[in-house]
């Protein structure tokens, strides 16, 4: 059985929120939940919450800023991907659809594509890799769950498939609404 977490003061949550800041960054609502687990009261957990806005450590809009450029230049995911992230952190609709748009600004989504498609399948002959239908299909689903739109992921994977020719047009799909 699980011992109860020590109940902080002030002070002491305090210093306990800086050491969780120190080992990555947080959503507010991440900081709140981790915090809340651990405060004497919620006075102690409102007035250290304050303190961390104050001082900038608890800022939606610089999280989501730095989280999607990480995203982006350290994993290479898509837009949809990025986003669907920020909002399991718990970060703001708003908040997090105008850091997706400003870090994906000058970003081609289809070259992108290509990159994240050849490192997840680097090694493999993707024209040859990629004739057989259940990795064709395989790659499909790795990229729209690696966030790209279902136009982009086709769109590379004609690319790389010999037998593209037999696809027929797809409609736009709706962008999701960020």
């Amino acid at each position: 059985m699980r011992s109860k977490p020590k109940r902080y003061d002030a002070e002491a949550l305090w210093s306990y929120a800086l050491r969780a800041l120190g080992q990555r960054s947080h959503s507010t609502h991440e900081l709140r939940q981790k915090l809340a687990f651990r405060a004497e009261n919620p006075g102690v957990l409102q007035e250290v919450l304050n303190k961390l806005r104050d001082y900038g450590f608890a800022d939606d809009t610089a999280f989501s800023e730095t989280f999607a450029s990480s995203r982006l230049n350290n994993q290479g995911f898509g837009k949809q991907r990025v986003l669907r992230d920020l909002q399991a952190k718990r970060v703001p609709t708003a908040v997090a659809g105008q850091a997706v748009e400003r870090t994906f600004a000058g970003t081609d989504e289809k070259e992108l594509a290509t990159q994240f498609l050849r490192r997840k399948y680097r090694g493999k002959d993707l024209p040859a890799f990629l004739k057989e239908e259940k990795n064709l299909a395989a790659a499909f689903r790795r990229l729209r769950t690696g966030g790209f739109s279902a136009r982009v992921s086709l769109d590379v994977l004609k690319e790389h498939a010999a037998r593209s020719a037999d696809w027929e047009p797809m409609e736009e799909e709706p962008e999701a609404e960020i």
